[in-house]
């Protein structure tokens, strides 16, 4: 099988959003959810527009149309709102418990991508889709029951599925930095929002802890790893059909779940492991009778 370029762009992807995750729940450890978005999302700007400034990409602003302005803006809204929803889910519940339900929109967006982008519908991504929700469920099963973190993964993977169906749409006719930028600039003020009106910018950290060198590190790294992922991926939808780029880009659960276990010393049941081996056949089975 000869390995096409969307699937390493995508790989990329998975990896940088995984290293993302564990960036983000370090320095999560003592500081305000939405706070901590809102300097992650500020990184991932200045980065995506320093990209598009290298490139020269500037001068392609008056050739964008108004559908992918449309589909920028709206998308745009959508990653601040999953953003919103998923770091708040992140800041009170284990990485081995949000990023699997988080994840979980990659099945909603396959759906999606036949429903509204006419991609092809077989037996293997039928088959992939029962073994992701399989392994999902495996994962989470037993730890759903009293958890505050739930509503927030649901509602981040649900916003997650439409940034992915509208930026299909979008970054076709765009280059992937200059998408990045334009999506995450209007995220910011989302995120920016959210903190003057929990009236936390005074005091973004819990318990008036300071914000130490160690913690600006770990958000600032954690946000440049994520506009890393997120170019990668545009890169990887602007030539790969939807079906296939978005559960590649689902290795970052099986790549997060591993390194949580490493790093931050999360358990990970024999249910659990069932799970991570479920989830990446399904991601894989796809690309592999390809």
């Amino acid at each position: 099988m000869t390995i096409e370029l969307w699937f390493l762009y995508a790989l990329g992807a998975a990896i940088f959003s995984a290293a993302a995750t564990i960036l983000a729940k370090i320095g999560l450890k003592h500081v305000d959810s939405y706070f901590a978005t809102a300097i992650r999302t500020a990184v991932v700007v200045a980065i995506a527009w320093g990209m598009v400034a290298i490139g020269g990409g500037f001068s392609n602003l008056r050739y964008i149309c108004n559908e992918t302005w449309f589909f920028a803006v709206i998308s745009g809204l959508a990653v601040g709102l999953s953003w919103i929803f998923y770091f708040r889910a992140l800041a009170i519940g284990d990485v081995n418990q949000v990023v699997p339900v988080y994840k979980s929109s990659t099945i909603l967006a396959m759906i999606m991508a036949v429903v509204f982008l006419n991609e092809p519908l077989n037996l293997p991504m039928i088959a992939a889709m029962v073994l992701m929700a399989t392994g999902t469920w495996l994962i989470v099963d037993g730890r759903l029951s009293g958890g505050k973190w739930l509503i927030s993964a649901v509602l981040s993977a649900v916003f997650m599925c439409l940034v992915y169906i509208f930026s299909h749409i979008g970054v076709r006719g765009t280059d992937a930095y200059l998408w990045t930028a334009l999506q995450t600039t209007v995220v910011l003020p989302i995120c920016v929002a959210m903190v003057f009106f929990r009236s936390r910018v005074q005091f973004p950290v819990q318990k008036k802890m300071p914000l130490t060198k160690s913690t600006w590190a770990f958000l600032i790294t954690s946000g440049a790893a994520t506009a890393i992922s997120w170019i990668f991926f545009y890169h990887a939808l602007q030539i790969g059909n939807t079906s296939h780029v978005v559960p590649v880009d689902r290795l970052s659960t099986v790549f997060t779940m591993v390194t949580a276990c490493i790093f931050l010393h999360e358990r990970l049941c024999a249910k659990g492991i069932a799970g991570v081996i479920l989830l990446t056949a399904g991601t894989l089975l796809p690309i592999l009778v390809a």
